[in-house]
């Protein structure tokens, strides 16, 4: 009798999991599929489709579209993308993370009294990567021009309805874009009045981004006139931004306002192909991009979770969440201790890191009766026949946890909001994610961010500055691996993702929200695998996230950023009963009604030969499909 009701049980969790009625219906199409942050966004990326683009100019018109609108990010930000190649059956990765400039030293930062890089300014910018790697993208494996991809976000710039989420942003955050000058010209039309920064449904102008965006499109013109290929000519249009008129106002507009950037350091920075990283979880294979991302956590933790049998826990259930909560936590703290620049020096110990038999001895350290407040990094070398060099920086560096001092959610808005009932508005203001899959097979999955708003502009160009180096820590107690250098990238938390299985295409997926992203990436993917979800319902299922890990963004000190252990986000559906349950073992809870993150995702469905689309209903992401 008792097996019969466990039985019951789990079988009614899994009918409630699996079927489930959600908010937004499901995207299908047979030919191709855009997916945003907004609509707008993902109208650009179906009339990309409609001049006979692929998948990748739909994604570079989108991801332009987004850029424009400030969702949340802007042209000076940075670009993670990966991109399923179907002539070459593989996943190529793009790394348009920009770097520190000139002068970014930990000394420096101290000096002005920070334990992190400011969060806001012109300190906060790395160098521009999303212009570079848009341009790599679409000339390397787009099929149209420049000037037909950006023709979405060049009308965007001449004047577009705002929406009220960016124009509250812009009014929430004006105190801060005054001190720009030239934000405050962008942002603030109305200077004197009760309302300064455009209203919802106002025209709004960017008349320099415009002119940027012109001149890319005149430099690719000039180039094909010469007699240059497409590609040579969208590199011309390259080479404008990074090394002409336009780099010299923004390194002018930056320097003005206090910024380090230089001539070289832009001209220096190129966007690169890697190879992505991967793990067999069930015979699905998952790519994430290399460790200068926080996407091998949810690879990690794939690895460690592929030693327990999870969908005999039953979706959400006391033990399942138990088990995901601290697989989560240990792959963190490796995060947090090991990742870093994969170019740069010390290098990281990856081959370890993703050891099947590393994972299995995290696995044994899971406590099944209570959350283990002091996990910490674990010692990967061996696992590749080296000897860990930090063993005494790891004892040196101890376990000290904050309990009580940071909120759940990384914010980009501390000036403005800092309580645990703002959650949705920190988790709305995290980046943006683009989807895109077209009939060919092209599969394109895209997590861009940076210069979101307060943004500072630099010069005349409408480009907002990345705030990306916040990343970065001043102290190698923290992270050997991750202390600011010029030249360097920031360990991020940008993490967009893919799956192949039977090596085709079965799942592109990317979600914003800061530290949140693999822990919300790696539930949807289990929803969809384990317990069979469609790609809308994963979007829209009931999540949970910890912050038992060291903060990424926000706060320039130290105690801003320590981890908060056992604290855990639930739905407001969770029943009372695992509520008591994760209580007696430790943890502390809050609530909000909707916890999936604003996920998108593309699930290819090889059966019927469609696509199905997964839009959250977090926020203002959209979808198109035909």
């Amino acid at each position: 009798m008792r097996y019969l009701f466990t039985l019951l049980a789990l079988t009614g969790a899994l009918l409630s999991a699996s079927a489930q009625q959600t908010q937004k219906p499901p995207l299908h199409g047979k030919h191709w599929m855009a997916i945003t942050g907004k609509p707008l966004a993902a109208t650009a990326g179906a009339m990309t489709f409609q001049k006979g683009g692929n998948a990748v100019d739909a994604a570079c018109a989108m991801l332009a579209a987004t850029c424009t609108m400030w969702d949340v990010l802007s042209w000076g930000g940075e670009t993670q993308a990966l991109i399923f190649n179907p002539k070459t059956k593989k996943v190529i990765a793009i790394n348009a993370m920009g770097v520190a400039p000139t002068g970014a030293t930990p000394e420096f930062f101290k000096s002005k009294g920070y334990n992190f890089p400011p969060q806001y300014g012109p300190l906060a910018a790395t160098t521009p990567g999303t212009p570079g790697g848009l341009m790599l993208m679409l000339a390397n494996y787009g099929t149209l021009s420049l000037e037909k991809v950006l023709a979405p976000a060049m009308e965007l710039a001449a004047g577009y309805p705002l929406d009220a989420q960016t124009a509250n942003s812009m009014e929430r955050g004006k105190e801060m874009i005054k001190e720009w000058p030239y934000s405050k010209k962008v942002f603030l039309p109305h200077l004197g009045e009760k309302r300064e920064a455009p209203a919802a449904g106002e025209i709004f102008v960017q008349k320099d981004l415009l002119q940027t965006l012109t001149k890319l499109v005149e430099a690719e013109k000039a180039a094909l006139k010469k007699g240059k290929s497409r590609k040579e000519a969208i590199m011309a249009a390259y080479d404008r931004f990074y090394k002409g008129d336009i780099a010299r106002e923004i390194v002018r507009g930056s320097q003005e306002q206090g910024g380090l950037f230089t001539m070289n350091d832009l001209a220096k920075w190129k966007p690169l192909e890697e190879e992505p990283l991967s793990v067999n979880y069930k015979g699905v294979e998952v790519y994430k991009m290399q460790q200068w991302t926080q996407g091998p956590v949810l690879l990690q933790a794939l690895n460690i979770l592929e030693n327990f049998d999870l969908k005999k826990m039953g979706y959400n259930s006391p033990k399942y969440i138990h088990t995901l909560y601290q697989a989560m936590n240990l792959a963190f703290a490796d995060r947090d201790f090991y990742y870093g620049d994969s170019y740069a020096t010390p290098a990281e110990p990856m081959k370890g890191l993703l050891s099947e038999d590393y994972a299995k001895q995290r696995a044994s350290m899971i406590q099944y009766d209570k959350n283990d407040a002091m996990i910490g990094p674990g010692d990967p070398y061996p696992f590749e026949g080296k000897k860990n060099p930090y063993l005494e920086l790891l004892k040196k560096r101890g376990y000290e946890l904050d309990t009580t001092k940071r909120n759940f959610a990384p914010t980009h808005d501390t000036r403005n909001s800092s309580s645990l009932n703002d959650y949705m508005n920190n988790l709305w203001l995290g980046t943006t994610s683009v989807e895109a899959a077209d009939e060919e097979g092209w599969v394109v999955s895209i997590t861009p961010s940076g210069g979101w708003l307060p943004a500072c502009i630099a010069g005349n160009t409408g480009v907002g500055m990345s705030q990306r180096m916040q990343s970065f820590v001043l102290d190698a107690e923290l992270n050997p691996f991750n202390v600011v250098e010029p030249g360097k990238r920031p360990r991020v938390t940008l993490t967009p993702s893919m799956a192949l299985k039977g090596g085709k295409p079965y799942l592109a997926f990317a979600v914003q929200g800061g530290d949140t992203q693999d822990q919300n990436l790696l539930q949807y993917f289990l929803n969809i695998n384990e317990f069979g979800m469609t790609a809308q319902q994963a979007a829209e299922a009931a999540n949970f996230n910890s912050n038992q890990l060291w903060l990424s963004l926000g706060g320039t000190k130290t105690e801003d950023r320590q981890p908060k252990p056992g604290h855990i986000l639930l739905h407001d559906s969770t029943p009372q009963a695992t509520r008591d349950a994760l209580q007696k073992m430790g943890y502390t809870l809050t609530f909000d009604d909707r916890t999936s993150g604003p996920i998108n995702a593309i699930y290819f469905d090889w059966e019927h030969n469609s696509m199905w689309g997964g839009s959250s209903n977090h926020g203002e992401d959209y979808g198109i499909g035909w």
